[in-house]
């Protein structure tokens, strides 16, 4: 059964509001979903819809209407999920109780999940908020798109290209214009290949004077030596220039595809950098491994290797087809080219089946590529806990997906290959049969029989690599389409045409801003913050309530969706992405150090650093005294992501590296989180001289921390519950004083 080629659940949608809001306009409509189960009876399954105008919010069950309420009463939807369900709720202005509206199961909840998104920043911001979302559809600007607009497919994830319809010719002509400035070492190839097929033209000549002269002549004594010598010398001398010229072929082509491919795959890398963090965490690192290595090498034998056999193979027959038709032979041309077009029949009928195993094999081979990533990286809680045996498990499981993938694609590659090229052989009993009568017939003599045996052994040369070819090309064609499927991804976070590159003070506005990743609930809403430069801004609250995000935002790793943020006073969007993060400090929650010494470390945020500035941010970091205590102190190897070091050590690091380029705003993210007492006591007095000139963001699980932040700022469930210094919120006793106090009963207890 074919697939719709369109979006069902948007084709759906659209049916509904037809079908129950037959008087609506499109202008008219904010929001609409569906929902599956009954409200009332668990299990039932229903055909349930929610409409919902500029001016009412309609619910329809079976087909019947059973609520109805003015838009303008509502205060606020909710989302929440149950076990394999989401139910849906609102509350009205007069009444902070939740009124059920409809519960469904997974099938609906992303849309549920972005409509009631939208509704409440609808009702947050007036019913210019909806307006402004359908100038934002018009301009092509939604983003929001999840299907591809020609056949109705799902993206893959975090892709908005879509692999069926990508244009596969226009790929390839565009490989064409990465490898334009290396056009002299391919017009210098192409020349040669056009020589390589000359020579190898002569030799059947050759073959022919060599049996009609010497081997079969009537009269031996009469055979001189002398000449029989020179053919032999011609015969090896060709061969010898066609392997001298194929050699220099070769080291043009190299020279051309092995430039060609360090540019795809620097401009594939660079790609994937400005990718936002959102898309590249949807890809596993195997896959965008595979991209960058695989994909690009086996794109790279396709141009060195394949390509070139076949236009020289091309060339020989165009060429050996000319001679048969020049020496009145074409009858006998076109009986060797009877299985031709059999052949191609008989791919064209494959070829689908084959591609798209070879498109499920690929995806397989990343899969386990990123399982065997996973162990790698992970291979210290993989011995901590014992779990050898079971990651082995786990591996073998994916390469034997691959594996059995893989045996399907070649048994059914093997299982038709041998009928083609029997196909293509063929011909080769025709000429048997023709030249046996020809010579018999008196009209051929035996060298002519060797001279056009040998023309049909060229010819058959490019029919052979042509019945191999379909392999080597679908391969190649899905490798393209991966490389290209990044390098053509749009890129969600990108500097405008005339973005600035302020010096910054450190002034930071945060305006009315709400955000939310695509599970569709709201991460933060309306967020309203000032932070003056030189203040110490601590960010407060439970997990979850999106303290990382807000820092995310500030450094512009996902872009605001309602609101905006500036620093002193220009919108962090019309600043160089360059410029806002090199004027940044941050020590993540997850220390992150690379592979390569302690020193190279630290410098990594400023590589011309001088030693004295290293040493002078390390004692300020807290770092210093225990690198010297090492073998090979600043120059100790620190493994990959830093092993050999301890937590704290780490964190010392990156705090350490995060100075180094004396940043404008600081910020910390747990920075202390695996300190001890006494160096988070050491940790602190350091950060403490260092905010002085410098605006400073820190997120810390030990509010104790936080005591002499400028200000501190309580999240809670995505908006600003509480701002003041520690003791106007302890003396507050709202939540911080909650969290103070919780914190305590915890050390109490294990002490």
């Amino acid at each position: 059964m074919k697939r719709r080629k369109r979006d069902i659940n948007r084709y759906d949608v659209k049916k509904n509001l037809i079908k129950h809001c037959p008087d609506w306009t499109h202008d008219d409509v904010v929001a609409a979903f569906g929902y599956n189960l009954h409200p009332e009876i668990p299990g039932e399954i229903v055909d349930g819809f929610v409409a919902i105008s500029r001016e009412e919010l309609v619910v329809f069950l079976n087909g019947e209407e059973t609520e109805r309420v003015k838009l303008s009463s509502i205060s606020e939807f909710n989302s929440y999920n149950g076990v394999g369900t989401v139910f849906v709720s609102y509350k009205c202005k007069n009444d902070d109780t939740p009124h059920f509206l409809c519960v469904s199961d997974m099938k609906h909840a992303k849309r549920i999940g972005d409509s009631v998104k939208r509704l409440n920043r609808i009702i947050e911001h007036g019913i210019e908020y909806f307006d402004k979302i359908k100038a934002n559809r018009k301009s092509g600007n939604s983003g929001g798109e999840r299907v591809c607009p020609k056949c109705g497919r799902p993206f893959p994830r975090g892709s908005s290209i879509c692999p069926r319809c990508q244009n596969k010719l226009k790929n390839l002509l565009r490989l064409w214009n990465i490898i334009k400035p290396y056009k002299l070492f391919i017009f210098l190839s192409v020349l040669l290949f056009v020589v390589v097929s000359a020579l190898n033209l002569v030799t059947p000549e050759l073959t022919k004077i060599l049996t009609d002269e010497f081997i079969n002549t009537a009269s031996p004594e009469t055979v001189s030596v002398g000449k029989y010598v020179i053919i032999v010398l011609m015969m090896v001398a060709v061969q010898v220039l066609v392997r001298a010229v194929g050699m220099f072929r070769s080291h043009a082509l190299i020279n051309a595809s092995n430039g060609m491919i360090i540019d795809l795959r620097n401009m594939l890398f660079e790609k994937i950098q400005r990718l936002s963090i959102e898309k590249i965490s949807k890809r596993t690192a195997g896959e965008l491994m595979r991209r960058v290595s695989q994909d690009v090498t086996l794109i790279q034998n396709f141009l060195v290797h394949t390509l070139p056999t076949l236009i020289e193979q091309g060339l020989l027959f165009v060429a050996v087809a000319i001679i048969f038709i020049a020496s009145d032979l074409s009858l006998l041309l076109l009986l060797i080219m009877i299985p031709v077009p059999l052949v191609i029949f008989g791919f064209s009928f494959f070829w689908k089946k084959i591609h798209k195993l070879f498109h499920r094999s690929w995806k397989l081979g990343a899969k386990s590529n990123s399982v065997l990533h996973d162990i790698f990286s992970g291979i210290r809680v993989v011995k901590s806990f014992g779990m050898e045996d079971k990651e082995t498990v786990r591996y073998e499981k994916a390469a034997a997906a691959e594996r059995d993938i893989q045996i399907k694609s070649d048994s059914l590659w093997y299982t038709v290959m041998p009928l083609m090229q029997f196909l293509m052989c063929f011909g080769e009993f025709i000429i048997l049969f023709y030249s046996g009568n020809a010579i018999l017939g008196g009209s051929m003599t035996l060298g002519d029989m060797s001279k056009f045996s040998l023309y049909a052994s060229l010819i058959y040369g490019p029919l052979r690599m042509i019945s191999g070819m379909p392999r080597h090309i679908i391969q190649f064609i899905t490798s393209t389409s991966k490389v290209f499927e990044i390098i053509d991804e749009s890129e969600e976070i990108s500097d405008t045409e005339n973005a600035q590159v302020p010096k910054f003070k450190g002034d930071i506005d945060i305006d009315h801003v709400s955000f939310g990743y695509e599970s569709g609930s709201e991460v933060l809403t309306n967020i309203d913050l000032h932070i003056k430069q030189g203040e110490f801004i601590g960010l407060v609250g439970k997990s979850g309530v999106g303290k990382s995000t807000l820092i995310n935002l500030i450094m512009r790793m996902y872009d605001v969706e309602d609101g905006s943020i500036s620093i002193d006073g220009i919108d962090i969007r019309d600043i160089s992405q360059e410029a806002l993060r090199s004027q940044m400090g941050v020590v993540l929650q997850e220390t992150l150090l690379f592979s390569g010494t302690i020193y190279q470390n630290i410098a990594y945020a400023k590589p011309e650093a001088s030693r004295d500035e290293i040493i002078a941010v390390s004692k300020l970091a807290g770092c210093h005294d225990f690198i010297m205590r090492l073998p090979d102190g600043y120059d100790t190897k620190v493994g990959e992501k830093g092993h050999t070091l301890s937590g704290g050590e780490r964190q010392r690091v990156a705090i350490a590296r995060a100075l180094l380029h004396d940043p404008r705003i600081l910020i910390l993210d747990e920075a202390t989180a695996s300190l001890d007492t006494e160096t988070e006591k050491q940790i602190q007095d350091a950060l403490a001289n260092l905010s002085k000139n410098r605006t400073t963001i820190a997120i810390a699980h030990r509010l104790s921390t936080l005591r002499n932040a400028t200000r501190l700022v309580v999240l809670d469930k995505g908006r600003v519950a509480e701002v003041g210094t520690h003791d106007e919120l302890i003396e507050k006793k709202g939540i911080y004083y909650g969290l103070v106090m919780a914190q305590r009963e915890m050390s109490k207890m294990q002490e």
